[in-house]
């Protein structure tokens, strides 16, 4: 067998005590020796001195050049004093020259042991992993901290898209989190490797445990994916058991949940007595929040990434995995005014923004309503709400009910007979024309003539959107900052839409 002095120097024994003083680290290692004046050097041979020369002394110029004709692959001597014109003979011979502040003998041999066994080193740190993390249940801090020291070099956990849940990797964005298959990335100054965490019946990895060796470790790159694969294991034992209770939690809730929107009176005290179990304040006035999604997304999986987008947003919410998505509720002490709920619908549209960055999320919100009977009513209809924001790409695909309150009225206004092609006429100039502007119109009415919310429903830059309402004013010659000219040209975008659609 056959290794790199690099990989010689990544050896936990050599990586603390041996020092490089010159020459070509990249040299094949074949066996290793202790010197012998009588014997001549074979090739790839790593040649020992046990005993210290001076450094003044001729022999070890003699001893790199007998190396160098031999085709030797380097000189290992005991640390001390070296004279310049060695360390040049050295780097013009190619030959490296390495000093060892323990004993050379100890260091010969686990090199020869090494040799002679090159999986030895790989199934020492699998079973140090092993014995590490053992059997029982560990977080992923424990196991990323754990890793950490048996690698000596940072250990990561990565989600799914990239971002990092515990520990720390210098080029985390290097990761292919998209490619479900172990990785090895060479970087200027490092090796990046990743392993996936997989799930039963999952093809798509859920997490990664990812570690970057930099250039001293490198050479054990061999021998470290093993190990991962082995901690990977135990980050997919703590998912499992995660996953039971989260699922066992789940339910819980949501079964407390249905017992409350069935209330036609006031809840028992058993019922009260559950709630506060659960942290749920039934007095007050509640705003209800319905977030659905696509069937197929993993709501009890993705429950503690919703909460903690409205909690960015600053939205204190219970959330509670209940059908096709998720149901909530904001809780007030008192009556909040009109300010306050136009307040907390915006943090909602902000973070149902957020939430359709990695889901196909829509949201609808309810009114404030009291006690624990408000609670039902609230929550019935923010989810009334949502089932109509679904199919409402123009308004971002969320709603408020005191926003669909005027928009059913402006509905109800524009399915007459006479007012349809009245609408068509009055926004005719606006047909034909770059930039979408009958689409960007009816998003703007909806946004409430918010620039920024426009921007974020289409998709374009606020600068853009803009231009585009200035290019509508004075197309149809109006002024949208009138609010019956607001109020005509609303309608007018109802009717043709709903007649198109």
């Amino acid at each position: 067998m056959s290794i790199s002095v690099r990989r010689l120097l990544a050896l936990p024994e050599w990586r603390e005590s041996v020092g490089v003083l010159a020459g070509d680290v990249e040299r094949v290692v074949r066996l290793a020796r202790p010197m012998a004046p009588d014997r001549p050097v074979e090739p790839g041979e790593l040649v020992v001195l046990v005993q210290p020369i001076p450094a003044t002394d001729w022999r070890i110029d003699a001893l790199l050049r007998r190396v160098a004709d031999g085709g030797g692959a380097g000189v290992l001597l005991p640390a001390g004093e070296l004279l310049e014109t060695t360390r040049l003979l050295a780097d013009r011979l190619g030959i490296p020259l390495l000093a060892a502040a323990a004993s050379p003998l100890d260091l010969l041999i686990s090199a020869r042991l090494l040799l002679a066994a090159p999986a030895l080193d790989r199934a020492d740190l699998v079973l140090a992993t092993h014995e590490a993390l053992g059997s029982r249940i560990r977080t992923p801090e424990e196991i990323v901290a754990t890793l950490t020291g048996l690698l000596d070099a940072p250990v990561a956990l990565l989600d799914d898209s990239g971002a990092l849940l515990a520990g720390k990797l210098p080029h985390i964005n290097e990761v292919r989190v998209h490619e479900p298959v172990p990785q090895r990335i060479k970087l200027d100054y490092s090796v990046l490797l990743a392993h996936p965490v997989l799930l039963p019946d999952t093809a798509r990895p859920t997490l990664w445990l990812a570690t970057e060796l930099p250039d001293a470790n490198a050479a054990r790159a061999d021998i470290v994916p093993p190990a991962l694969s082995v901690a990977a294991a135990a980050v997919q034992r703590w998912l499992l058991a995660n996953r039971l209770e989260l699922e066992r939690d789940a339910r819980s809730r949501a079964a407390l949940l249905s017992d409350l929107l069935r209330l036609d009176d006031e809840p028992t005290a058993d019922l009260r007595r559950r709630a506060a179990d659960a942290g749920w304040g039934l007095g007050g006035w509640h705003v209800g929040i319905r977030i659905g999604t696509q069937s197929t997304v993993d709501t009890v999986a993705r429950g503690r990434e919703v909460e903690r987008v409205l909690h960015a947003e600053g939205v204190d919410a219970v959330v509670i995995e209940h059908g096709d998505g998720w149901t909530g509720w904001v809780t007030f002490d008192q009556e909040p005014t009109a300010d306050r709920v136009r307040a907390l619908a915006a943090q909602l549209r902000a973070a149902t923004h957020e939430l359709q960055r990695t889901l196909d999320a829509h949201m609808g919100v309810g009114r404030p309503h009291p006690r624990a009977d408000g609670l039902a009513t609230t929550i019935a209809e923010a989810t009334d709400a949502a089932r109509m924001a679904r199919t409402r790409p123009e308004s971002g695909r969320f709603l408020h009910v005191d926003q669909l309150g005027m928009a059913q009225l402006l509905l109800e206004w524009t399915r007459t007979d006479t007012f349809e092609p009245a609408a068509r006429a009055l926004i005719a100039p606006l047909r034909g024309q770059p930039g979408d502007l009958i689409r960007t119109l009816a998003t703007y009415l909806d946004a409430e003539s918010s620039i920024a919310e426009t921007a974020a429903v289409l998709g374009v830059h606020r600068n853009t959107v803009a231009a585009r309402i200035e290019r509508i004013e004075r197309l149809l010659a109006v002024d949208l900052s009138h609010r019956d000219e607001r109020l005509a040209l609303h309608l007018a975008c109802r009717a043709v839409t709903l007649a198109e659609g």
